[in-house]
């Protein structure tokens, strides 16, 4: 009888292997009888099992179970993770796929946390003042912040006012970190309309990101009001002080 299933599957395997890929995997499954049978005395025989007692109730599928977090040993920075010589611990398969299997990480061990603790660039640390300082850099690069101004009344542009517009964009910055270009630009003009300069951002006071400004005035009145462009960080943009090409193409979200 057993010889027999052992032929039958196999012919199913063989029919099926041209369409189905089959591939051992590592499953486990935690079933509890719903009708346990009757406890036998010593040296006795068993009792007869009934249907009943192949009735069974799942009680875990470590397929759906979710998998601890895995802990490696940086071998280098990885942005937005940590420097060389950092434990961190990453669900299974950021920690295969983006640390383990590219070489950025090892196996937390004894061992690997001595060596990579020793091994730590000093020089690292100063380029880098924390694992998620570049990517702030690289978002506030990215946009084009709008720097709204009064159409009628005096001004000019202060660090207060680009921390406001970078409120207004979702980034809180302290004033003490913006630097302004060294020329003060006054207005209100409409010769600067939509023109665009740049301010310096600095994280952590060591990281610095080159952030585009555009200039846009506005009343309160609203017969004032200049006419709205659409999409208006995608349209090329003269520089204020001639110091860069104009921008063009430019994808905002």
């Amino acid at each position: 009888m057993l010889a027999s299933i052992t032929k039958s599957l196999a012919g199913i395997s063989l029919c099926s292997a041209n369409r189905v890929l089959n591939q051992q995997t590592r499953n486990t499954f935690i079933l509890k009888r719903r009708t346990p049978p009757n406890l036998h005395k010593k040296n006795h025989k068993p009792g007869k099992l009934r249907g009943r007692h192949f009735v069974y109730d799942l009680i875990e599928d470590t397929t759906t179970k979710k998998k601890a977090n895995l802990e490696v040993v940086l071998t280098t920075f990885v942005d937005g993770i940590g420097s060389k010589g950092d434990v961190v611990s990453l669900k299974p398969h950021v920690a295969y796929n983006k640390l383990l299997l590219p070489g950025l990480a090892v196996y937390k061990t004894p061992e690997a946390i001595a060596k990579f603790a020793t091994e730590r660039d000093e020089r690292e640390k100063e380029l880098h003042s924390s694992a998620h300082a570049q990517r702030t850099v690289n978002k506030l690069e990215e946009i084009i912040l709008a720097v709204v101004m009064n159409k009628d009344q005096p001004w000019v542009i202060e660090r207060w006012h680009i921390k406001a517009s970078l409120r207004k964009a979702g980034f809180y910055v302290p004033e003490e970190a913006i630097t302004l270009p060294e020329d003060p630009i006054a207005g209100p003009d409409l010769l600067k309309q939509g023109k665009e300069f740049f301010c310096t951002v600095t994280v952590n006071n060591l990281e610095k990101a080159r952030l585009r400004c555009r200039i846009h005035h506005w009343s309160t009145d609203p017969s004032e009001r200049l006419q709205y462009l659409f999409e208006h960080w995608k349209l090329q943009a003269e520089p204020l002080f001639g110091d860069g090409a104009p921008a063009a193409d430019v994808k905002q979200e």
